[in-house]
């Protein structure tokens, strides 16, 4: 048989890469040369080096199989320290000089690996087999069968230092987004250039042209002069190295540019990630050859008869001497007359129609390659490199015709159009029988906003493989499904016949999993592992697939495809994160008057991401002295309080009163305009998760006000409702927090310092308890509301945020001569303790609904439903046994610890005293001169004026009383004048 002899570059071709630019490089610490233009995969091919990994589960030798991102083996572990990146696909990372590459999931080495044992255990590990082994005994999960399984688990090693490297990401927009490079993506470029608006190409790799090119005589000439064309066009964006890599509702798309991929020396951002809002984006994506399932396919040296072609004629490098091809269709023939052009030997054409007579077919038998039609390989010969093969008749089992001497197997197996970003947002797909592939429904488009398609495919990705009118390419003759090869191939050959090569997935697999009862393809993919590896199936699926409807008895288009989902090639967390690292992961939030707060001595407390004022210490005051300063100047004459962090999300629409009936426990849409409510929102669970004042703005405007750290989750909880199950309402919301300054003037003579301001009426006639009016005072436009969390007299400001520390002054300077007092976060909370109200995170823990907090009054009786209500009526939920908000007036002078439980009589089943209750706010109160809490206890307001008992570690138990939760002016009559 042939052994695998060089040179495998070849003296002339390769029309990517400079033969006078040599690029040094490393594989498992041999020195390597390259050269310029190449990529990881050409390069090791060129050094005769054809085994780059092991599969998965076999640990089996693994050669590359493709030339693209549909790649499954040839995955390496590249770069060293903090730029180490395991699973970089060789076949499209271009060959930086001094690059330092290991393989993967083999050890001790690649050639003597290991765990190549579980090869000969072949028959113990099919499909599914983990689900059947790992469950009894059942204490050697624990010891044995976890920590073996985690240790196996993964392919390739994570990073274990920083990233060195920068990452940015960049917005763009555009009427159409082309997506493909080749001829088809350049042509459709051209006309919607010509049609006016803006278009932006992109295109994966760092050539244009996509096969045009490899495939066609004539076709760099038509590349280069359409690329002419586009150039000349102002309104026309070309970017190479980037791929698209999810499409999303509303043209939203997201792309990876390969700006200095591998090269630290570059002086730039290693990737960008695009962000782009397109209005139109046509799918010029390509078409993926697919393998073909005989008897040794996975052996190093068994390619796709494309990936052939390109090494040839792209990089000039021969994979081997002895081309022998399997096909079904006629462009495999492409690669045995490139081969032969190339002065290679061609000893077989192995055709598995019975009849070739197109013209590629007849070009071949010109050149005096033999063809075997009706034909099919029964067995690959060799284990680590293709030592020959054995010829087999198409239509029988396997019985052998004779064997072939070749040291690389060409194969192909049709053509599958690159439907993934089509079908990523809704597009629905054809089964294309005469082409046996899934080809785009143009009758059933992803939609946009409208309701009207929004993405077109164009060329191969169509469905349109030849692209005949574009490329000049002659008829070709059908293809003939070839899922099994040979068709009645034995139940033994098929346990050797490989789908998916990454995750060592056999078409016995796929059968058994067929005959055990996975009908559904979701299903059997889970079972069988096929198509969750890196490569996401691009090459096994419709194989998988095919295997699967031929065991269940059905055709391919009642099994269906699984789910494409983004993104479309593997993104690294640096392009995701970009600059949000280190200090800016999470960047500190700062409200305008920030500086003057720490002018001002603030004693600060995190709050979310934000940090506000706990208190403002004068002199030698501790933090507590300061916050009981603070609330005496509060309830004794003004104060301020910067409420610039709550959350404020404009809701807006037709629908937008609807909307917020269901998001809060109340009735909004009943909301006068100018006019503010309290509101409650609760999880679908029925708990409650935040609290705030809605405004209505107009008639189909509101403002809702949540916690500083619910802004961003409350507006999440909207969207999410909004985007899932209610898509077809119209309501369009906005999280504005950060685009007003909002100031809080509380006190009895709050009123007084405003008016000192001008500009706006604030009597209480004008501007009644719970209403809201805008206007201007001291020159600056704002929104006042006349809503407490304090129960004194307030008013809550809100202006530009620019302006915010402008107010905060002009309000400061006027209130003067009344001592006005700035007042942190600790006077606050107190003040709202000493009223009663609640505070969400202490009075809830994601267990606690509204009824326990006495606050069914905020529960609407008019609607009939809204988010929670449901659950909220469960028996447990509704039980009268629930713990419930009390007061607890401490017997002893000591204020109670935050968080201590209540004890009962008895012990439960694990020796603990029982609970009854737990403190939930806890503080001394300067207003009352006492402490006072609030806490939820069983039953608690049916049994006011009981004592309980709160043990304390280490110390004496505390008494308290329950009480009720409203210590000061219960009437309300300090806020509403």
């Amino acid at each position: 048989m042939t052994s695998r002899t060089g040179p495998f570059r070849l003296p002339t071709g390769g029309r990517l890469i400079d033969r006078a630019q040599p690029r040094g490089f490393r594989f498992d610490g041999r020195q390597l040369t390259g050269l310029a233009g190449d990529t990881l995969a050409s390069a090791l091919l060129a050094n005769g080096q054809l085994m780059m990994g092991r599969s998965f589960k076999y640990h089996r030798p693994r050669g590359p199989v493709a030339s693209g991102a549909e790649e499954p083996n040839a995955l390496l572990g590249l770069g060293q320290g903090g730029r180490f990146e395991p699973n970089q696909r060789a076949t499209t990372t271009p060959l930086v000089a001094g690059m330092v590459t290991t393989s993967q999931n083999a050890w001790p080495s690649l050639n003597r690996d290991i765990g190549a044992v579980n090869d000969w255990m072949w028959r113990f590990l099919p499909a599914g087999f983990y689900y059947k082994t790992f469950i009894h005994p059942r204490a050697a999960w624990k010891h044995l069968f976890e920590p073996v399984i985690r240790r196996a688990a993964g392919l390739g090693r994570a990073p274990e230092l920083p990233d060195p490297d920068r990452y940015e990401q960049a917005y763009d927009f555009a009427d159409v987004v082309v997506v493909g490079g080749g001829i088809a993506g350049l042509a459709a470029a051209e006309g919607a250039a010509a049609a006016g608006g803006r278009v932006i190409v992109l295109e994966q790799n760092g050539h244009w042209g996509g096969r045009t090119p490899v495939d066609h005589g004539d076709g760099q000439g038509r590349v280069d002069a359409a690329l002419a064309r586009l150039r000349a066009m102002p309104n026309v964006t070309l970017r190479r190295n980037t791929m698209a890599t999810g499409l999303y509702d509303h043209g939203y798309l997201l792309a990876r540019e390969a700006l200095a991929d591998h090269d630290p020396n570059a002086g730039l951002p290693r990737q960008r990630l695009w962000r782009i809002r397109a209005g139109r984006v046509v799918t010029a994506t390509g078409a993926l050859e697919r393998p073909l399932s005989f008897a040794g396919n996975d052996v190093p040296g068994v390619m796709l008869a494309s990936a052939v072609r390109d090494y040839l004629v792209d990089y000039g490098v021969a994979v081997g001497r002895r081309v022998a091809i399997v096909t079904n269709n006629d462009d495999a023939y492409r690669t045995a007359l490139a081969a032969l052009d190339a002065g290679l030997a061609v000893p077989i054409v192995i055709d598995a129609r019975p009849v070739a007579d197109g013209p590629l077919a007849q070009a071949v038998r010109a050149r005096g390659v033999r063809v075997a039609t009706g034909s099919a390989i029964a067995k690959v010969l060799g284990k680590k490199a293709v030592n020959g093969l054995k010829l087999c008749d198409h239509a029988g089992e396997g019985d052998p015709l004779g064997v072939v001497d070749c040291d690389v197997i060409a194969m192909s197996g049709g053509w599958s159009p690159v439907v993934h970003l089509w079908s990523h947002c809704g597009g629905k797909l054809n089964w294309d029988e005469a082409q046996a592939m899934f080809a785009p429904d143009p009758n059933r488009p992803p939609t946009g906003a409208d309701g009207k398609g929004n993405v077109t495919a164009a060329g191969a990705a169509s469905g349109d493989l030849a692209v005949a009118e574009l490329t000049g390419a002659a008829p070709e003759s059908p293809i003939l499904p070839v899922w099994v090869m040979p068709r009645n191939a034995t139940r033994a050959a098929r346990f050797k016949m490989w789908l998916d090569y990454q995750n060592d997935v056999k078409v016995s697999d796929v059968e058994l999993a067929g005959r055990e009862g996975y009908a559904s393809v979701e299903h059997a993919k889970r079972y069988t592992t096929l198509g969750m590896a890196t490569d996401q199936g691009k090459i096994s699926n419709i194989n998988g697939l095919a295997v699967l409807s031929d065991t269940l008895g059905q055709p391919i288009q009642a099994t269906g495809t699984t789910t494409f989902r983004p993104p479309y090639t593997p993104l690294t967390l640096g392009a995701i994160a970009a600059e949000a690292r280190g200090e800016v992961f999470q960047p500190l939030r700062k409200t305008p008057m920030h500086g003057w707060h720490e002018r001002h001595g603030a004693h600060w407390e995190p709050v979310g991401l934000w940090r506000r004022p706990y208190c403002y210490p004068r002199g030698a005051e501790t933090p507590h002295d300061a916050v009981a300063r603070e609330i005496l100047a509060v309830r004794g004459g003004v104060g301020t309080l910067d409420a610039s962090t709550l959350g404020k999300i404009l809701v807006k629409g037709p629908d937008a009163g609807r909307f917020l009936d269901m998001i809060y426990t109340g009735m909004m849409s009943s909301l006068p305009v100018g006019k503010c409510r309290y509101g409650l929102v609760c999880s679908e669970n029925g708990f409650l998760v935040d609290d705030g004042v809605a405004a209505r703005l107009s008639h189909d405007s509101w403002l809702v006000h949540t916690t500083t750290g619910g802004a961003d989750r409350i507006h999440g909880h909207m969207e999410d409702w909004l985007q899932c199950e209610w898509w077809d309402w119209k309501v369009h919301t906005a999280n504005l927090t950060e685009q007003f300054a909002q100031i809080a003037v509380v006190g009895p003579k709050a009123r007084m310092v405003l008016d000192k301001l001008g500009g706006m009426d604030l009597s209480a006639a004008a501007l009644p308890f719970m209403g809201w009016a805008e206007g201007v005072l001291a020159g600056i436009p704002v929104r006042v509301y006349r809503i407490s969390f304090s129960g004194e007299l307030s008013f809550e400001i809100a202006a530009p945020a620019r302006r915010g520390l402008e107010l905060w002054q002009a309000i400061h300077d006027a209130g003067a001569e009344f001592g006005i007092t700035p007042y942190g976060t600790e006077a606050m909370h107190v003040m709202r303790a000493e009223k009663g109200f609640i505070m969400i995170g202490d009075e809830t823990d994601g267990t606690v609904i509204p009824q326990d907090l006495g606050m069914s009054w905020a529960i609407s009786k008019k609607k009939p439903d809204y988010i929670g209500k449901r659950a909220q009526e469960r028996s447990h939920m509704a039980s009268p046994d629930r713990w419930r908000l009390v007061g607890l007036e401490s017997l002893d002078g000591r204020v109670l610890p935050d968080g201590a439980y209540a004890v009962a009589d008895g012990v439960n089943p694990n020796g603990q005293r029982n609970t009854q209750g737990r403190v939930t706010s806890t503080y001394f109160s300067p207003t009352l001169n006492r402490p006072i809490a609030m806490g939820l206890v069983h039953r608690g307001p049916e049994r006011m004026g009981e004592e309980l008992e709160f043990p304390v570690p280490g110390g004496a138990s505390h008494r308290a009383r329950i009480v009720d939760p409203v210590f000061f002016d219960k009437e309300g009559t300090k806020a509403n004048v």
